[in-house]
């Protein structure tokens, strides 16, 4: 198993994290949504059955994976969003969701144009990118991440290739702190299960606050932008 698949797999046991990252930004949804980067389905399981989900992947193995385990409930197969190639025809949505995904791609404003292209008129984007240049690790490295984000550098990009903000702002604090802990001083090259669910059970008591309240900083970035 490499090590993209391990850590979305460890991700799966972040429950309420999922659950909670979702109830930010479902307001923003609409109907017909595109998932870019499915992965193995840890959020496409929040919006399958709610809206009409098309969700796309470069990697064949969890295309599969995504038709085996949602059947009919959504479409699924391959995207790739940098190139603009995809197997769905000229279809627009009413949101584009992106979690974790721009940071792996290495020409990333060509991707947020695409992005921006697939949405229709005043339709949403809603991203989540890695925050701060000074958190990125060896397992970043690992990770296939070509970069970690500052709060101005994506906002120019989005800016740049024609969208408007609705909402911007760092998420998850709490994880931040252990992100530089275990794996920037700790040099540890795999996420941890343990501490993983441990987050997860007690994040909620640090986390909830964030829904009104914007931290100084946080692991990741939020972005909900809109098309012009």
């Amino acid at each position: 198993m490499n090590i993209g698949q391990e850590t979305l797999e460890t991700m799966s046991f972040a429950k309420w994290y999922n659950n909670w990252l979702f109830s930010l930004m479902k307001r923003h949804l609409g109907k017909e949504v595109l998932e870019v980067g499915a992965g193995i389905g840890n959020f496409t399981d929040l919006l399958a059955g709610n809206y009409e989900i098309t969700a796309i992947d470069v990697n064949e193995k969890y295309i599969d994976h995504l038709k085996k385990k949602f059947a009919k409930k959504i479409k699924a197969g391959f995207g790739d969003i940098e190139m603009g190639e995809y197997f769905f025809n000229n279809k627009k949505f009413d949101a584009v969701v992106c979690l974790n995904v721009l940071e792996h791609i290495e020409y990333d404003s060509r991707a947020l144009k695409n992005m921006y292209e697939l949405l229709k008129p005043s339709g949403k984007l809603i991203l989540l990118v890695p925050a701060h240049k000074a958190l990125y690790s060896d397992f970043d490295k690992e990770l296939g991440h070509f970069r970690r984000y500052a709060r101005s550098e994506i906002e120019e990009k989005l800016l740049g290739v024609g969208f408007e903000r609705m909402e911007l702002k760092f998420l998850n604090w709490w994880a931040a702190i252990g992100w530089f802990v275990f794996l920037k001083l700790g040099k540890k090259n795999t996420l941890p299960k343990k501490e993983v669910s441990v987050f997860d059970k007690i994040g909620k008591l640090f986390l909830f606050p964030e829904k009104f309240i914007s931290p100084p900083f946080g692991l990741s970035i939020f972005a909900v932008y809109e098309k012009k």
